[in-house]
């Protein structure tokens, strides 16, 4: 029978407060996610995957005069501290909970985490099916940005995608708005409420 997966998405350093591009509310929303994983993982979820930001040279996707949709200042860069899952967040990785972590960026924008890939060069769709995953939970930073992006691949991809809300902190009201909107246009099943930043 096919099963759930959670995939969490980029609770990095530089999406919570105090990284360079900080989300309001992120900090607080790894820590809650860290909670989900810690009661999800092997009940609710067949597979908790993470996915990460992954930057090496992304091109214009690192600005000086960001746009805040297609460009940021520098964020996630490979060995930097801002690019480490954030401290409440680490831990649930480091215990064995979350099955795999794809990197995504390295030299793109590549906001989705189906765009990412596994330490052995996996893709995030093949290696759901590769276990039997039919449908996703997708949580994590930001809602109106690589949350978004995520859930509408994961559509494109055949599963069937839920993102809780409860679980993810958005950038701004407008564009939130905007995202939530596109997301049940595509047939995503939203729940919960999100943090929004303004």
């Amino acid at each position: 029978m096919a099963g759930r997966a959670l995939i969490v998405v980029d609770v990095q350093n530089d999406f919570c407060e105090g990284g360079s591009v900080p989300v309001k509310g992120g900090a607080e929303r790894a820590r809650a996610i860290g909670e989900l994983v810690r009661r999800g993982s092997g009940a609710e979820y067949r597979e908790v995957v993470a996915t990460r930001d992954h930057h090496i040279d992304p091109g214009s996707h690192f600005s000086d005069h960001p746009d805040w949709d297609h460009s940021f200042p520098a964020h996630c860069v490979v060995g930097s501290e801002g690019s480490e899952f954030h401290p409440e967040f680490a831990p649930v990785v480091a215990s064995g909970a979350v099955g795999e972590i794809f990197f995504k960026g390295a030299y793109s924008e590549s906001k989705s985490g189906f765009e990412g890939t596994s330490g052995d060069g996996v893709g995030l769709a093949a290696w759901l099916r590769a276990r039997d995953v039919d449908a996703v939970d997708v949580v994590g930073i930001a809602t109106d940005h690589c949350v978004r992006a995520t859930a509408l691949d994961g559509v494109r991809a055949g599963f069937g995608v839920r993102v809780l809300l409860d679980y993810t902190a958005g950038v701004a009201r407008e564009s939130t708005d905007r995202a939530m909107e596109e997301l049940r246009e595509a047939g995503v099943e939203l729940t919960g409420t999100p943090v929004v930043g303004s």
